[in-house]
């Protein structure tokens, strides 16, 4: 019998592997930070780091970006309560637009790493790019979301937390799909953008504008080479 890459890629279970090699290394406290947002054209950027202490985590725990909505709902009502210690940390849309997505980024990170009740000797970010830096030792892995507890944790408690945001903003924002999209780009959330122009939750410095003719004069300066995703 033979087994696809996608099939396998759904089996990995999240380990400890990570934290038990950075404590082997003197690391009494780690931290696992994931960060949602990155790519949306509405809405802040959050980062959640999630401290756990060793115990086995609730069954099903996964990247988010693995699981329904509502299956990330009723996992997050057991996740929230299963952490050791979490905090979430955002770079609201005018921070993102001032000083770049990576700065806003290491910002949102930073807030929520001084949320936690104790600092952590290290940090296991997923994906390869450190944007925390220095004084933080820092453990970047691919992947992490899937294969890391704490980070998958990170995951589920930052996407919930910044999806009930969203949804929030939909009822004083109606038409933009924020509840369903959360900021990202949709066939709804493009006409409406194209009619109505954007909103104060929209990142004023990204290319969509540009597309955009009778509101791409809104549009302002980037603040560097980082400050947004190709996303057009």
């Amino acid at each position: 019998m033979t087994t696809s890459a996608s099939s396998e890629s759904a089996a990995v279970v999240p380990t400890y592997a990570l934290e038990n090699e950075l404590a082997a290394g003197g690391a009494a406290l780690v931290a696992g930070v994931d960060e949602v947002g990155r790519g949306a054209w509405a809405g802040p950027v959050a980062v959640c780091a999630a401290v756990t202490d060793g115990t086995d985590p609730p069954e099903g725990l996964t990247d988010s970006k693995k699981l329904t909505p509502k299956q990330r709902v009723e996992l997050e009502a057991r996740v929230r309560p299963w952490v050791h210690d979490h905090a979430i940390g955002y770079s609201e849309p005018a921070e993102i637009d001032s000083v770049g997505l990576t700065e806003a980024l290491r910002r949102a990170a930073e807030r929520a790493l001084d949320g936690l009740r104790e600092r952590p000797d290290a940090v296991i970010l997923d994906g390869k790019h450190d944007y925390l830096g220095r004084p933080w030792r820092v453990r970047t892995e691919i992947q992490a979301d899937s294969s890391c507890v704490s980070v998958a944790a990170a995951s589920i408690l930052a996407k919930v937390h910044r999806d009930t945001f969203m949804a929030g903003l939909d009822e004083e924002f109606p038409g933009y799909g924020l509840a369903t999209a959360v900021g990202y780009p949709s066939p709804v959330h493009r006409a409406t953008l194209a009619e109505n122009g954007p909103t104060p939750h929209h990142r004023m410095s990204w290319s969509y504008l540009d597309h955009l003719p009778k509101w791409r004069h809104l549009r302002t300066p980037r603040p560097g080479s980082d400050g947004q995703l190709p996303l057009l």
